[in-house]
């Protein structure tokens, strides 16, 4: 049975060449991520991609095929959302750990021999029902499909995939699209800026970052679809770039990705909501974004208005593309 989302994100998304070391990771300075102790190996295929999953010492209550089923299904909601899963070869360490729950998923590009390598932390007690209703896997992997951006561009890689993760799983049949807009409602408003906000590129915060960027995506997938009569959204934008080699093993500055972007709407939505939003604060209306799109809150899920001005393209965000 769905339950509703739990949207506290503690992942992270390094470049291989990035300053920033989180101090949760201070005491494995001396031993890369990669390089730490597997207990067991095995290959997830899914098209033409291959992930190497892989388990670390330690123990847990669920089976070796739980845990590969939940990186499965994470793989397929991303391969569903891009047509494809967008890199070739990637590699998952799960880490064993104490307490229940999924936690502390990091992704990083072009390290250890791997285009992509995401450590991932599972409980020992963790239930098959909260892998089923995990959303960090997703999150992380989706990293894998958006280039490495400079730093103060890090709002977009992880508004991309605050944004995408729900977006992917309802397309998979993994979620039910209303308990995502019963989470964005309450939980979007937190990117909004605050004082002595300076723009999404200059205020670094954990809301900018995540709900932040995840609004830019909602306010440029609206935009899109508006502007090409609903045929085009922010999903055509993101498969260009991963298409073009924007994937995290590669460093691209914002220009170009936006451009690539822009170039496959035939618009200029991105670069100029970008040029708009990246060293001036600007709040979004979402009270009236909402019921443009149709969407209320109704108890603990929401309520659909068909006839709302946005709701068609409401509902062409969640539709699986053919």
């Amino acid at each position: 049975m769905l339950t509703r989302r739990r949207f506290l994100h503690t992942g992270l998304r390094l470049a291989a060449t990035s300053p920033f070391v989180p101090h949760i990771f201070e005491a494995e300075a001396f031993q890369p991520p990669w390089r730490q102790p597997v207990a067991s190996s095995q290959t997830i295929t899914v098209g033409n991609s291959s992930i190497q999953l892989d388990l670390g010492n330690g123990n847990l209550d669920l089976s070796h095929d739980a845990i590969t089923l939940w990186v499965r299904r994470a793989v397929e909601a991303i391969a569903k959302y891009y047509g494809h899963f967008p890199i070739s070869g990637a590699r998952v360490l799960v880490l064993p750990s104490s307490g229940g729950g999924v936690h502390n998923g990091t992704t990083w590009g072009n390290v250890g021999g791997s285009p992509a390598f995401t450590r991932i932390r599972v409980g020992e007690h963790t239930t098959s029902d909260q892998l089923r209703e995990d959303w960090m896997m997703t999150h992380e992997l989706i990293h894998t499909t958006f280039p490495s951006l400079p730093e103060e561009n890090h709002w977009l890689e992880e508004g991309t995939a605050v944004y995408v993760e729900p977006i992917a799983r309802v397309q998979a049949g993994q979620l039910d699209q209303q308990l995502v807009w019963a989470d964005m409602i309450p939980n979007m408003p937190q990117g909004n800026p605050r004082d002595g906000d300076r723009g999404l590129d200059r205020t670094p915060t954990w809301a900018r970052t995540y709900w932040g960027g995840a609004g830019f995506c909602l306010l440029a997938d609206v935009e899109l679809r508006k502007q090409t009569r609903n045929r085009l959204g922010l999903q055509q934008a993101l498969r260009a770039i991963a298409s073009a080699g924007g994937t995290i093993d590669h460093d691209w500055p914002i220009d170009r990705t936006l451009a690539v972007a822009d170039k496959a709407t035939g618009t200029d939505v991105l670069t100029k909501l970008y040029s708009r939003m990246s060293t001036t604060p600007v709040p979004i209306d979402f009270d009236s974004l909402w019921t443009q799109l149709g969407v209320a809150p109704s108890g603990n899920t929401v309520i659909f208005n068909s006839k709302a001005p946005l709701a068609e393209i409401r509902q062409a965000i969640f539709t699986p593309l053919a």
